[in-house]
């Protein structure tokens, strides 16, 4: 299965800095609590060699992902347990004809599957809004032309109202929206040819007896959130102007 890698970042800004796997379908930033007042849910900030605009490759993101949560605050644990996953079952269900797909984990992820959703954490949450035993998973949405985050957004709301109550479970937003990128390895070789483009304007800035080393090449592409919907991918590069003897 297609997996997806979280990249954790600080304010929504910031770059993956994990190696990925052909195909990974990678979370741009780290997930953000609704609610700003939640410490705990505050992403770990990583730093990052970023380099200058002109060699980095700006491009609408592949999903708009948001978090959600099912919940049931029925007294007897167990049968918070049964309700907490029938309803899981049913939001499955409704998610093939609803334009959003599913998804599990924190840090690489599947497809969340009537084959695999019962391995989802329950977990006891205590909250303003949200308290009993609940799991967490994501809600995706494609942005295809025509898409845009408001309207991703209003897809994935209208989604939640449609999932059929279980008992006492309901399901909620619970995390702001973030977006993710599928492979982004594979746009390794356009940004090379971004960054060769930019260090030979810069080089030819210095005459015929002077070129620039480009270091970093190698690493893993690395990402962070442009805007609502954009994301921009780059290396980890840093030039330097040397005489070419």
């Amino acid at each position: 299965m297609r997996g997806i890698l979280i990249g954790l970042t600080a304010a929504g800004v910031l770059a993956g800095a994990l190696p990925v796997a052909a195909q990974d379908e990678i979370i741009v930033t780290g997930m953000r609590r609704l609610n700003p007042d939640n410490d705990g849910s505050r992403p770990v900030e990583l730093a990052v060699v970023t380099p200058a605009p002109a060699q980095m490759l700006r491009r609408t993101a592949d999903f708009a992902v948001q978090q959600v949560v099912v919940v049931s605050d029925t007294v007897e644990e167990e049968e918070a347990h049964k309700e907490v996953q029938a309803m899981t079952r049913k939001a499955i269900d409704l998610s093939a004809g609803s334009g959003v797909q599913l998804a599990s984990g924190e840090l690489v992820v599947e497809p969340l599957t009537p084959g695999n959703y019962r391995e989802l954490r329950i977990e006891e949450i205590d909250e303003d809004e949200i308290d009993g035993q609940a799991v967490k998973f994501l809600v995706k949405v494609a942005l295809v032309p025509g898409i845009d985050a408001k309207a991703a957004l209003a897809r994935i709301d209208k989604f939640i109202k449609a999932v059929p109550a279980v008992g006492r479970a309901e399901i909620k937003a619970y995390s702001e929206l973030t977006l993710s990128v599928v492979d982004p390895e594979q746009y390794r070789g356009a940004i090379i040819d971004l960054v060769a483009k930019d260090t030979a304007a810069t080089s030819g800035r210095f005459g015929a007896g002077y070129g620039v080393e480009v270091t970093g090449l190698d690493k893993p592409v690395q990402w962070k959130r442009a805007s609502l919907t954009e994301v921009q991918l780059f290396l980890p590069s840093d030039s330097k102007v040397r005489p070419r003897n």
